[in-house]
């Protein structure tokens, strides 16, 4: 997959409002990811700058005393994903976006210093499992199927956005009705791709023309399709489509959707089931959240729109895949 180019320039802050989401609520369609400014640069080098945050003694108390006792928080990320999640900066070597900073945060205030680990997605979660990584944190969706195994402390909405371009003719999506005739793509395989497909049988119900639905594997490929107008919309993860929309100039945030579709879905810090790191690690985010620096690193990669306002622990996940 191509990655959106990267602007080898001074970091502008991509402040938005805080828009909060509850742990029990997705975005509201009407409160859609915009950039503050179309085309705006970020900070893609090395020197990241990062938001810091201070030890809270009662929090690092908590964490496991083989942890401590090493002095650092072992976090596997993935590092190859598409900004501005995880990924590398302009050196290829360094490894930044919202979740390394998320993770650095989390480290601060557990008085660790982060030791982070690229890596594949499969090895991320073998890695957790056997003790090797301390914590995952790579843009992860509770599911009840990973519960069994792992334990989570959520810290972002999952949401799924439709992405527009300027000068294009749709304006908002927000129900299913409002689809109905256009041309979306969507990637094959994919949550949003079972989104797309049940709104358009939704539409369909109602006597409407569904969408047609066109899919893509390449980044490139939909961004061309949506400049070109051989799309309406593309269908795709939110924080995403809100890095492409504020460094690009050339396409909007339409509407946003939960991840889950009708089931709530949270992205989340895996731990190993049962170990007593979560409690830590979800307090130590329920801490920046009330600190302020949660929200500073969200607006940061313009992902205000995912906010919690609390972290919550296990909470209900994506449910188990019907046996065929």
């Amino acid at each position: 997959m191509s990655r959106v180019p990267r602007l080898r320039l001074a970091l502008v802050a991509l402040a938005l409002p805080l828009l909060a989401a509850t742990a029990c609520a997705g975005p509201d369609p009407d409160q859609a990811a915009a950039p503050a400014t179309p085309g705006a640069t970020v900070n893609t080098s090395p020197e990241q700058n990062r938001v810091r945050a201070e030890k809270v003694d009662a929090i690092a108390a908590q964490v496991p005393q083989a942890i401590r006792d090493r002095g650092t928080l072992v976090v596997g990320t993935t590092g190859s994903g598409s900004p501005p999640l995880s990924f590398r900066a302009d050196d290829d070597r360094t490894v930044i976006g919202i979740e390394p900073d998320l993770a650095q945060l989390v480290a601060d205030k557990l008085g660790l210093k982060l030791d982070l680990q690229p890596t594949s997605w499969e090895n991320l979660f073998l890695s957790v499992e056997s003790g090797q990584y301390d914590t995952g944190f790579s843009n992860i969706t509770v599911t009840e199927e990973r519960k069994d195994k792992y334990d989570f402390a959520t810290y972002r909405v999952d949401t799924v956005a439709f992405e527009a371009s300027t000068t294009g003719k749709v304006a908002k999506i927000a129900q299913p009705a409002d689809i109905s005739g256009l041309v979306i793509g969507v990637g094959a395989g994919t949550n949003q791709e079972q989104i797309l497909l049940d709104w358009n049988r939704q539409v369909e119900a109602a006597g409407k023309a569904p969408a047609t639905v066109q899919y893509y594997q390449n980044t490139g490929d939909y961004y061309l399709a949506l400049d070109s107008g051989r799309l309406d919309l593309y269908l795709g993860p939110n924080p995403n489509a809100a890095y492409h929309v504020a460094t690009g100039g050339k396409t909007k945030i339409v509407g946003s959707v939960n991840g889950g579709g009708t089931v709530q879905a949270d992205i989340a810090a895996m731990t190993k089931k049962g170990n007593g790191l979560v409690g830590p690690v979800q307090e130590a985010l329920n801490s920046l959240i009330a600190d302020g620096r949660y929200g500073q690193v969200l607006g940061r990669w313009n992902l205000n729109n995912e906010a919690l306002t609390t972290s919550a622990i296990n909470p209900p996940g994506l449910p188990r895949k019907a046996a065929s």
